[in-house]
């Protein structure tokens, strides 16, 4: 199955490079996918942010097939 990856970043946060990094791990380790960076201030606003994931408190915010997952620890722990 192919992963579609999202991962809603900003700029100076170590969580949000981790996530980036075990995203192209498992889209190699599949040897099938991609993922999207998008970055605050980018490519969203914080309004945008808080309307696709009402309960989000951090960063990265991160969805995988449309699924929310949650931040890098609930990530990492459903992928690692």
């Amino acid at each position: 199955m192919n992963l579609e990856i999202e991962i809603y970043g900003k700029d100076f946060c170590p969580y949000c490079d981790k996530a980036q990094a075990l995203a192209q791990r498992i889209i190699a380790d599949r040897g099938a996918g991609k993922y999207e960076y998008k970055k605050l201030g980018r490519d969203f606003t914080r309004e945008e942010l808080f309307e696709s994931f009402p309960g989000a408190r951090t960063f990265p915010q991160i969805r995988v097939n449309g699924r929310v997952v949650g931040g890098y620890t609930e990530f990492e722990a459903q992928y690692k």
